[in-house]
C-alpha cells in the first residue's frame, strides 16, 4: 500500500511540529511547506503568495492542512493589521490555485481559522456553536471572516474542505501555555482583569487527534469548532494554575496594568480579555471523544514533570 501523504502549509511552528509527529506516528509521509522549509528531506520553500515548484508537493496528497499566517501576538497597528489579514488571505488563495492545478488534488483540505470569529460572550450566555454562534465584530473577527471567505472562494470540487475554528491550544513546549505557567510561578496566577471572561481551550494531543479525525471523516465539511467541551472563566483557569504551582506571591492583574504590560510587550490585551465561550457541537455529534475534556486534567498533564 502506498504511504499516504500529509502536506502542512505554514507548519514550522508549535502546532505544525506536533501535527508532523502525530501523523508520522500514523504512518504518513509528512511534507512541510514553509518560508524556511521545514527542516525535513521532503520539505519545500514558498513565499506564501505565488505559485512555484512547491505546488507539486500537493499532488496526490491525502491531507492538506493550511496553518500559514502572521502571528496576531503584536500591536494592532494599521501596517500589522494589513499584514495579518494579507498573510492569511494570500496563502489560502494561492493554495487554492495549486489545488486547482493538481492532476490528483488533495483528498481533504483543512484550513485554519479561529474561535475568535465569535462575539465576546460574557456571563451566562450560551456558548457559541457552529450552528447558533454569534459572529462578532472587531479586528480579530475581521481576520477570521476574511480567512474563511478566502477559503470558501477556492474552487476545489474534488477536495473536501473543512475550516478549523481553533481555540487556544495548550501544550508544554510551545504556544501560550509555557508563558502562562512561567508568569504564574512568578506570582501572576491571579484573575486577569475582572476574571469573568471565558477561556475556550484545547490540549495539544486533542488538537492533533481532532485534525486526524476530521481528515478521515468523509462527511465532515464546513466549519468545526476545535475546542474542549468545557470552557471556563479566566478566574477558574488562573485558579487551576495557582492550585498546581502554588506560588508564594500573588500579584493582582487589573485591566489598567495589563494595558501597560501589553504596550511594553508590543501585544494586545484582547488576547486575554476577550470572552471566548465556544462549544464543539459538530465535533461531538460526529463522534469525536476528547482525551482531555476538562481543563484541570489538561493542566495537570501539562505541568507534570
Amino acid at each position: 500500500m502506498q504511504q499516504p501523504k500529509l502536506v502542512i502549509a505554514g507548519g514550522t511552528g508549535f502546532l505544525g511540529h506536533h501535527l508532523r509527529q502525530h501523523f508520522r506516528g500514523l504512518g504518513y509521509r509528512v511534507v512541510v511547506i514553509g518560508r524556511g522549509g521545514g527542516g525535513g528531506p521532503d520539505d519545500v520553500h514558498w513565499d506564501a503568495r505565488t505559485l512555484g515548484p512547491w505546488a507539486a508537493a500537493l499532488e496526490g496528497a491525502a491531507v492538506l492542512v493550511n496553518m500559514a499566517g502572521r502571528t496576531v501576538d503584536c500591536r494592532y497597528t494599521e501596517a500589522n493589521k494589513r499584514e495579518i489579514i494579507a498573510s492569511r488571505v494570500a496563502s489560502t488563495r494561492v493554495l487554492g490555485e495549486a489545488v486547482a492545478a493538481c492532476a490528483v488534488p488533495p483528498a481533504v483540505w483543512l484550513n485554519s481559522s479561529t474561535a475568535t470569529i465569535y462575539a465576546d460572550t460574557p456571563g451566562d450566555q450560551p456558548a457559541n456553536t457552529e450552528a447558533a454562534g454569534c459572529i462578532g465584530e472587531g479586528f480579530s473577527v475581521e481576520v477570521a471572516r476574511a480567512w474563511e471567505a478566502a477559503f470558501a472562494a477556492c474552487v476545489a470540487p474534488a477536495t473536501r474542505k473543512v475550516a478549523l475554528r481553533t481555540a487556544i491550544v495548550l501544550g508544554r513546549d510551545g504556544g501560550a501555555f509555557p508563558v502562562m505557567a512561567r508568569l504564574a510561578r512568578r506570582g501572576l496566577s491571579t484573575p486577569q482583569g475582572n476574571g469573568r471572561q471565558w477561556v475556550s481551550w484545547l490540549h495539544i494531543a486533542d488538537f492533533c487527534r481532532a485534525v486526524e479525525f476530521l481528515a478521515t471523516q468523509p462527511a465532515a465539511v464546513g466549519a468545526f469548532n476545535l475546542c474542549a467541551p468545557h470552557p471556563l472563566t479566566n478566574r477558574d483557569f488562573t485558579g487551576l494554575l495557582r492550585q498546581e504551582l502554588r506560588p508564594w506571591l500573588q500579584l493582582p492583574q487589573p485591566k489598567w496594568l495589563l494595558e501597560i504590560g501589553a504596550f511594553v510587550l508590543r501585544t494586545e490585551t484582547e488576547l486575554i480579555l476577550k470572552s471566548r465561550k465556544v462549544y464543539p457541537q459538530r465535533l461531538l455529534e460526529a463522534g469525536f471523544a476528547f482525551d482531555f475534556p476538562a481543563c484541570e486534567i489538561a493542566v495537570r498533564d501539562l505541568l507534570r514533570a
